[in-house]
């Protein structure tokens, strides 16, 4: 099998119905399955999405694991050389799913493929490339210096090297997540895909930014309140410096 996508649910099943349905448009030639891992949603999500899709397979956890556990269930079962993390609030373009297998068919180094992303509004999202965090990235970013965690001088219209490969698009190679580890189940919500990245540059894997477009509603999927993302985002980069800088062993150049 070639591709095996994860989409993870909490009460959004509108949106993950309409995801889905970019995704079985863009896959139509390619062998793939299809997880959608529910995390005790309260709105009959998995009744609802079987009566449309019943081919998808199905994960009912009994309360909310969180993004990295939720994956990982999926990831654990899946059997396609790559697999494909992909939030339930995104729709697809027709050629994505094709052109990133055939871009890391071509590149064996390759780890993850991030996309552009683009706002409701039409806006490309910045945080469609990102560089690690190192303390001082860090630090530009909270003053309100990001061009370098952005990456923004790299091109939109090229495929380019990046550092940090986003969680709501996160195409990876199966054999490096075996050979790295699967996403790291401390983070609750938010900075996994920044820790999963860190992890395969410094397995010699290579993370890539191809020009293929995908539209993210961006928060539709996560907590709403500001207060509550604040502390969990938060929360999730304390995990990260804890982890990767707290005697400076590990910075990344």
């Amino acid at each position: 099998m070639k591709l095996s996508i994860v989409i993870v649910n909490y009460n959004v099943r509108e949106y993950v119905e309409q995801c889905l349905q970019t995704v079985y448009a863009a896959g139509k030639d390619i062998d793939m399955e299809i997880f959608v891992v529910d995390n005790a949603s309260n709105d009959g999500s998995v009744a609802y999405l079987r009566e449309r899709f019943p081919e998808v397979k199905y994960i009912e956890n009994k309360q909310n694991l969180g993004f990295s556990k939720a994956n990982n269930i999926a990831i654990r079962q899946a059997k396609g050389d790559y697999v494909l993390l992909l939030n339930p609030d995104t729709t697809i373009s027709e050629n994505v799913l094709r052109e990133c297998v055939e871009f890391a068919d071509a590149h064996p180094k390759t780890g993850a493929i991030g996309v552009r992303m683009h706002n409701e509004d039409g806006t490309i999202a910045p945080e469609s490339r990102r560089a690690v965090p190192t303390p001082w990235i860090a630090i530009c970013k909270y003053l309100g210096y990001s061009r370098r965690y952005y990456m923004s001088w790299l091109p939109w219209d090229k495929p380019c090297r990046i550092e940090v490969v986003s969680g709501a698009f996160c195409f990876l190679r199966h054999a490096a997540l075996k050979e790295v580890g699967l996403l790291d189940e401390d983070y609750f919500m938010y900075g996994e895909d920044i820790d999963l990245s860190y992890q395969l540059l410094r397995h010699g894997y290579e993370n890539w930014f191809l020009p293929l477009d995908i539209v993210h509603f961006k928060g539709r999927s996560t907590i709403k309140t500001s207060f509550r993302y604040a502390y969990v985002f938060y929360k999730a980069m304390v995990i990260f410096f804890i982890k990767h800088y707290l005697s400076f062993l590990h910075i990344y150049r």
